[in-house]
């Protein structure tokens, strides 16, 4: 029989020649990945506001910052709109305003949309330009939460709707205009998103009250 101290000499020989069979000892503890870059976004060229009550009763103000260097027309339309200074529709002959319009669509971990002021359902809407519009560009990605863009009914039908996603929706890439973000109001965002439902119909009435253009 082979000695004790013969056995232990075999086995010592056995794990050196699997170490050079292509097993590596790390010689130093391993990195850890890098991680992407935070998303930037564009300038923010104006900011407007919307005032916001539930179930008729003030709940706050919404200020959104816009990218007027990247989508100019988009943003003059917006713009406007809330300034409420654009005059009548040239196809529905209403005001061109946000004032006493609906959030008419809210559903949670999702977005909050509004801005129908020809049928407060979400059929309607219509753009300073006179029914809709192209769309501008999609440079700007739904890479974060809280961004402002375009709703439509496919490509080249911006109006006048909107809405404010309530987490990264990179799905909407290429097919929706992101052309601002919320500067201020996100808690007011995230309350606003309770009142949601899988179908989007509001758990209570939400009324943009009072909109406008900030000067700074």
């Amino acid at each position: 029989m082979l000695s004790y101290a013969i056995i232990i000499a075999l086995l010592s020989c056995m794990v050196q020649i699997s170490l050079g069979q292509g097993l590596e000892v790390p010689l130093k503890m391993a990195e850890r990945p890098l991680m992407s870059p935070k998303p930037e976004l564009p300038q923010i060229t104006d900011k407007v506001f919307l005032e916001i009550s539930i179930d008729d009763q003030p709940s706050g103000r919404i200020v959104i910052g816009l990218f007027g260097e990247v989508v100019p027309r988009t943003v003059e339309n917006f713009k406007r709109l809330c300034a409420c200074d654009a005059g009548k529709g040239k196809l529905s002959g209403i005001d061109l305003c946000y004032k006493n319009t609906p959030i008419h669509r809210i559903i949670p971990n999702f977005m909050i949309q509004g801005g129908d002021f020809t049928h407060q359902n979400g059929v309607g809407g219509e753009s300073i330009y006179g029914g809709k519009f192209d769309d501008e560009s999609f440079e700007i990605l739904h890479n974060k939460l809280h961004l402002v863009s375009m709703a439509n009914a496919g490509p080249d039908t911006n109006g006048s709707q909107f809405f404010i996603n309530t987490v990264k929706t990179s799905w909407l890439d290429g097919q929706h205009v992101v052309f601002g973000m919320i500067w201020e109001g996100k808690d007011l965002i995230n309350k606003l998103e309770t009142l949601g439902t899988n179908s989007g119909k509001t758990r209570k009435k939400v009324i943009i009250t009072n909109s406008g253009v900030l000067l700074e």
